[in-house]
């Protein structure tokens, strides 16, 4: 599904990409600041939030759920939590499915019952994968059709026992809902997980008082145990600097021929930096400084300098640590030498679009040969002179397709449009101001 009044936009060779990238803060911490804010006792105070939409419709939903939101200044917040309580309305997601999906798991573990809808591209997103687990917990739902479209509308249960789940799929959307859900349990609840994801919502809850712990297992998964019911205590937030937005213009700095940028503060959690790790195997150019840890979140500086990069195999065990950048790293591939090979990706035809299909369709349109082979995709890279470019790219209403596509036209011999650039808002809302100020030609 398209936006019924797409704005197009193209991208061109121009000359190198110089100067500081200052990248908003990261939309994953923002999404659970808000969410874990909205039920804590007292008043949990934010600096550097995310103020995009995606955050801002989370934010609305918290809001009518019974919490207090207010704005003190750019990317300050102050949210006081409160019982929640049946909204009069459905929540309106806009384009969110990482709020929508936690905040499923919030309304379970309250007792509460909400109607969750969101924009056209949310309303083709699986929900099944997020309520079906928590039916342990003893939630029902109403869904369209065996995938649970929106509307969907959840019924908290009113008494809640833990429980032991197997997290089916790689996703730490499904695994923190469950977290969430589990606040609200009496006893301790045991989430287990096959493959590691992003372990934000662990280090938050912690932040904010939960009794939550984490066991390794033989395996090389883990189990998260987690003891309800709880009262969250409120805390502050400080949000660093989102690596998945730091993505675009890291990988455009790489190919455009002469470029050197800096972007400071980015976060380093070792389950978002697969990006990084697998560029750097491809040769780029990138130089890490000043590691520390703010709000148990490593965070650094990167130095970034134009590279010849070499195909690589992208191992099927790193998707979970950078599911939400294949769609630029399929970019860079297509100005690496040599073949890349990107393993295990099933997760990627769940997202905001079936990535995995767009991602191919928009590099075939710009003279790129890959193919797919079951979940896996490889692209044959055309060396850092020889992408022709020129093709329009179908968006499907997807922020990270849309900016990846971008990307590729400040490079390739000729420009590269996108048929619609609104929904990049959702994610990162100062992305063409702060492409134009690195030198970049978007028209």
């Amino acid at each position: 599904m398209q936006n019924l009044d797409p704005t197009p936009r193209s991208a061109r060779r121009k000359g190198p990409l110089k100067g500081l990238a200052q990248i908003p803060g990261d939309k994953s911490i923002s999404q659970r600041a808000i969410i874990l804010g909205g039920l804590a006792a007292g008043e949990t105070r934010i600096s550097g939030l995310l103020e995009s939409g995606d955050v801002q419709s989370t934010a609305g939903a918290v809001r009518a759920l019974g919490a207090t939101l207010t704005r003190d200044g750019p990317g300050a917040w102050r949210v006081t939590g409160a019982k929640w309580a049946n909204p009069k309305e459905p929540l309106d997601f806009g384009n969110s499915g990482t709020g929508s999906r936690l905040v499923m798991g919030a309304v379970a573990g309250q007792g509460v019952s909400a109607i969750f809808v969101g924009d056209a591209s949310l309303m083709s997103r699986p929900m099944a994968r997020v309520v079906d687990p928590l039916k342990a917990f003893g939630v029902t739902y109403e869904g369209q059709g065996p995938k649970a479209l929106m509307p969907v509308t959840v019924h908290g249960a009113k008494t809640i026992k833990a429980v032991d789940v197997m997290v089916a799929t790689a996703s730490a959307q499904v695994k923190s809902a469950l977290l969430l859900a589990a606040l609200g349990a009496h006893g301790v609840s045991r989430i287990a997980q096959a493959t590691l994801t992003r372990d934000h919502s662990e280090k938050m809850l912690a932040g904010f008082g939960a009794k939550i712990w984490v066991q390794p297992q033989i395996n090389g998964g883990e189990v998260i145990a987690i003891e309800g019911p709880v009262q969250l205590k409120a805390c502050a937030v400080e949000v660093p600097r989102d690596p998945s937005s730091a993505a675009f213009p890291l990988v455009a700095a790489l190919i455009v021929p002469g470029s050197e940028i800096s972007l400071p503060n980015i976060m380093l959690n070792p389950r978002r930096a697969g990006l990084i790790e697998t560029l750097i195997e491809m040769g780029a150019d990138i130089t890490i400084s000043n590691r520390r840890t703010s709000g148990g979140e490593e965070i650094g500086d990167l130095n970034v300098r134009h590279s010849q990069l070499q195909g690589v195999q992208v191992p099927a065990i790193r998707a979970a640590s950078m599911i939400d950048e294949y769609p630029i790293l399929a970019v860079a591939a297509s100005f690496a030498t040599g073949e890349t090979k990107m393993l295990g990706l099933e997760e990627l035809r769940v997202k905001e679009s079936d990535r995995l299909a767009a991602i191919a369709h928009g590099l075939k349109l710009n003279g790129i040969k890959n193919w797919i082979e079951g979940d896996n995709l490889i692209v044959e890279g055309m060396g850092q002179d020889h992408v022709s470019g020129g093709g329009t790219v179908p968006t499907h209403m997807d922020h990270r397709i849309a900016m990846a596509f971008l990307t590729m036209g400040m490079a390739s011999q000729n420009p590269v449009t996108v048929d619609d650039v609104t929904m990049i808002a959702t994610s990162f809302p100062e992305y063409e101001g702060l492409m134009l100020n690195l030198g970049a030609d978007l028209a």
